[in-house]
């Protein structure tokens, strides 16, 4: 672009106008700055290789150089970063967050401190409050962890339990119960 006009000033900065409408900016320790046409977008091009944008609509881009990662605000208050790694974070203005993982791996994280985590195959994991979880398997199974037993659901209705002593305990569709002690010794089997 053709130079308009071009001022030096006494402490090192130069500031160019372009014909186009542009003011670049150069200061001293190497940083720049490009101011748009429109008066509203701002580049500012720093030192070390960092890279800052203010669009029209106030959405800030940053770009960190070292470590490879983009950290997008928006006006709304949502906040995106990527990195490198291919991960993106998704930081909601109420406090969400929903991470998506190079595997496609999404872990959501919820402002009562619920969480959530969707992984490619289709299972889900739950994580509540107090710890406990409960995880839907893609094939209809789902598993429910809390401080004093794990329990099993399978899509025909059989239920296994095993309980933090080691006791286990499975409710077959047919009505059918049977209990193992933690050594696997059937301690009560009601065959029907």
């Amino acid at each position: 672009e053709e130079i308009q006009r071009e001022t030096a000033y006494p402490d090192g900065k130069v500031e160019k106008v372009l014909k186009n409408g542009c003011h670049l900016i150069f200061f001293p320790n190497g940083t720049w700055k490009k101011v748009g046409s429109d008066g509203k977008t701002v580049t500012i091009t720093f030192f070390n290789g960092d890279v800052k944008q203010v669009m029209p609509d106030q959405t800030v881009i940053y770009y960190y150089a070292d470590a490879k990662t983009t950290h997008t605000t928006y006006s709304d208050g949502l906040e995106i970063l990527q990195f490198s790694n291919g991960q993106i974070e998704k930081h909601y203005p109420d406090g969400k967050k929903e991470i998506t993982f190079p595997d496609q791996t999404i872990k959501n994280l919820f402002t009562d401190g619920q969480e959530e985590s969707i992984f490619p195959d289709g299972t889900i994991v739950r994580t509540q409050r107090d710890g406990s979880k409960t995880i839907e398997f893609n094939n209809g199974q789902r598993e429910l962890h809390t401080s004093q037993f794990k329990r099993r659901e399978y899509p025909d209705g059989t239920v296994k339990t095993v309980y933090v002593n080691g006791q286990q305990e499975t409710k077959y569709v047919s009505g059918r119960v049977r209990v193992k002690d933690k050594d696997g010794n059937i301690i009560m089997d009601t065959k029907l």
